[in-house]
């Protein structure tokens, strides 16, 4: 990726750039629909990344070509204006969110490209506006908070493109580090470090699904989980154990509508469960690890209602490997992607073996690749 956005830069502008950085995207293992409950997250940043080899301008307009669609796109900094949703309002809604923070921005044109799968849960677009920060950082000379710039990239998904998304993307994307999941608090914004359990490696399964027009299934969701925080008198769902959910559900079953108990078991037990992953973690335990990502998944199934056939078939074929330890779905859920805890040495068989069985019931080809777990945002030696 590196000699190609460097080659295509050359191509384009008749020079060497002189910066070029990269965000990754991210797989969350587990503490899924947790982020908007104030809850706790465990992601780790892939080995795949949106990249972006750039050059300072003398005033205050960006261009951008982007090698993956063959578009061109430019805007001013001192007169941004909202588009039709496309991919350059990610990068205008980054400026702008910098722009409100006080930050002095300068120009640039560069070159775009990028090896994260779009739509697949695996957060391009969050990796798109680390990068578009990183970039910005470099041709402006301010200083690379991590928190500060995942703030600034939630806001402008949330602000600019309209789309209510939690933090933990843009946090595991702009800060995380190598051979180590990302612990989030996602109320706090506290993070540690957490290292992958050895002999281990992460499968990402994409079905070849995506999750298409489901923004009123998710928004239903979280209007579920926000009447079962104001029935608990509680802020959200994170506020809420596992011991006080069961006593509630026994005593005022009937007051609370049944979706929206399902949806609460989910938060309450799915925060319960990073918690656990946590420690297992840390005790080098890939096998309760693994049960987690089992449990994990069939509540997603069964009380989020989240999942579609493709996810349950490929999590199903990746839970029936003896290399395997657990697997769930990731991401949004409706379609996308999911991942599995391996044995390293059977990584390569596993995912062909997931393959031809997912493909035999689905009439589907997966994509299925095993990551390291790679850094957060950084500026590309030349």
């Amino acid at each position: 990726m590196l000699s190609r956005i460097q080659n295509a830069f050359q191509t384009i502008f008749q020079s060497q750039p002189q910066f070029i950085v990269r965000a990754p995207g991210r797989v969350n293992l587990i503490g899924e629909h947790t982020d908007y409950n104030d809850g706790f997250v465990l992601p780790m940043a892939i080995d795949r990344a949106i990249w972006i080899a750039l050059r300072p301008r003398t005033d205050r307009r960006v261009l951008v070509h982007s090698l993956d669609l063959a578009r061109d796109a430019a805007f001013d900094l001192d007169s941004l204006a909202r588009g039709k949703n496309d991919w350059i309002e990610y990068l205008k809604g980054v400026a702008n969110e910098l722009l409100v923070a006080n930050y002095q921005l300068q120009g640039w044109e560069g070159v775009i490209a990028g090896d994260v799968p779009r739509g697949g849960g695996l957060s391009s677009s969050a990796a798109l506006e680390v990068a578009t920060a990183r970039a910005f950082a470099s041709v402006s000379g301010f200083g690379w908070d991590e928190m500060r710039v995942a703030k600034i990239g939630q806001q402008a998904e949330n602000n600019w493109l309209g789309v209510k998304t939690g933090i933990m993307d843009q946090a595991v994307s702009a800060g995380a580090r190598v051979g180590h999941a990302f612990f989030l608090d996602c109320r706090s914004l506290e993070y540690q470090h957490i290292p992958l359990p050895r002999d281990v490696a992460v499968a990402v399964m994409d079905t070849s699904t995506r999750r298409g027009l489901v923004d009123s299934a998710y928004n239903t969701r979280r209007g579920q989980c926000e009447r079962a925080a104001k029935f608990f008198g509680v802020k959200a769902l994170r506020d809420v154990s596992v011991d006080e959910f069961e006593k509630e559900r026994k005593a005022k079953g009937a007051e609370l509508d049944d979706a929206s108990w399902k949806r609460a078991r989910h938060i309450v037990t799915e925060n319960a469960r990073v918690l656990k992953a946590v420690d297992a973690m840390r005790a080098d335990d890939v096998v309760t690890l693994g049960k987690l990502f089992n449990e994990s998944h069939a509540s997603l199934r069964d009380d989020f209602e989240v999942t579609n056939d493709e996810l349950n078939w490929i999590v199903e074929a990746a839970q029936a490997r003896p290399e395997c330890f657990g697997a769930r779905m990731t991401g949004a859920g409706f379609g996308g992607c999911a991942v599995a805890l391996v044995r390293k040495d059977s990584a390569e068989a596993f995912a062909q073996a997931v393959g031809v069985e997912y493909r035999a019931r689905s009439g589907r080809e997966a994509a299925i690749f095993v990551s390291e777990a790679g850094e957060g945002a950084s500026v590309v030696k030349l």
